[in-house]
């Protein structure tokens, strides 16, 4: 079905422009905005940025990509891969001169963290996420869920036994030289989970022991748990394979709460971090051409 749309599109621009004074975009609502050729808000003047293409669009999955191409932001990131025209994306993206930030190649559940299970579903996964990351320009990540509360066993217990089915991959990461981010949550959105902020989270880092597993620093879970956000990564920069964000209370984009994200992404690029960062947040009203601009301008300074 994707790739009829493609096709009937044609979307796949050639010499990797996608700028044109009659550049059209729709909005998650319908609406149609006319982006002009100097009006690329993706384009931010310092901090390149990953389109999470799940949360900002909607529709066919490579039509989500090539609107993430249309607002001229440099990179995607995205969900779980299963069931994706994987060749399709990369078509676009190299088409596009874009890469992909991360995936997730693990979501919730209690297998990862449960002593009692085995790893082989997991390491089974890992593999395949290396071979989906191969196939995708640019792709040297994806995310790892630690996973849900079990009944009856600690949190140490938990992350143990995650630490433990970890380390049994870390030979596949090698061979790919391909990285694990880890992903600590926060209690407020995700209830019921058995990982949340940095300590934690770099603990079960240290406790690996590989340059190959890291962690995905979502700013919007660690506002949430914690805060400190910039003294926090600051001191953690070691264990940064990724940020994330969203603004903080209702995880929209930067501008629409009460983080100062101009000043965080100073900071990002004070400790030498040089990735796109993830826009995993829901453009408030679905506007994404508004919430592209509002990220444009906390990244102006």
């Amino acid at each position: 079905m994707e790739k009829e749309w493609l096709s009937r599109r044609n979307i796949l621009i050639g010499s990797g422009a996608v700028a044109s004074a009659s550049l059209l975009s729709l909005n998650a609502r319908g609406a149609k905005e006319v982006l002009p050729e100097v009006d690329l808000p993706g384009r931010t003047p310092n901090t390149p940025f990953a389109v999470n293409v799940e949360m900002w669009f909607q529709g066919p999955f490579l039509e989500r990509v090539f609107r993430a191409a249309e607002l001229g932001f440099p990179a995607i990131e995205f969900w779980p891969h299963a069931n994706r025209d994987i060749e399709g994306v990369a078509k676009i993206l190299r088409k596009n001169n874009m890469t992909t930030a991360q995936f997730t190649a693990w979501g919730f559940g209690t297998e990862l963290n449960d002593p009692r299970k085995g790893s082989a579903r997991f390491i089974k996964a890992i593999e395949d996420a290396c071979g989906v990351a191969a196939k995708l320009p640019g792709c040297q990540l994806f995310t790892v869920v630690i996973g849900n509360v079990i009944d009856g066993l600690s949190n140490e217990e938990m992350h143990a036994a995650a630490v433990e089915k970890i380390k049994r991959a870390v030979p596949i990461l090698e061979r790919h030289k391909k990285t694990i981010i880890i992903e600590p949550m926060n209690p407020y959105n995700h209830p019921g989970h058995c990982l949340y902020g940095s300590r934690d989270g770099i603990a079960i880092c240290k406790a690996i022991g590989s340059e190959w597993v890291k962690l995905n620093w979502d700013l919007f879970h660690m506002q949430r748990f914690e805060g400190n956000l910039i003294d926090a990564f600051r001191k953690g920069k070691d264990y940064v394979g990724y940020f994330q964000l969203a603004d903080s209370p209702d995880r929209n984009e930067p501008g629409t709460g009460e983080v100062n994200y101009t000043e965080v992404f100073k900071a990002i690029q004070q400790i030498g971090y040089t990735r796109p960062v993830g826009l995993e947040c829901s453009p408030r009203d679905g506007d994404v051409v508004r919430a592209a601009r509002r990220i444009h301008a906390a990244d102006t300074w």
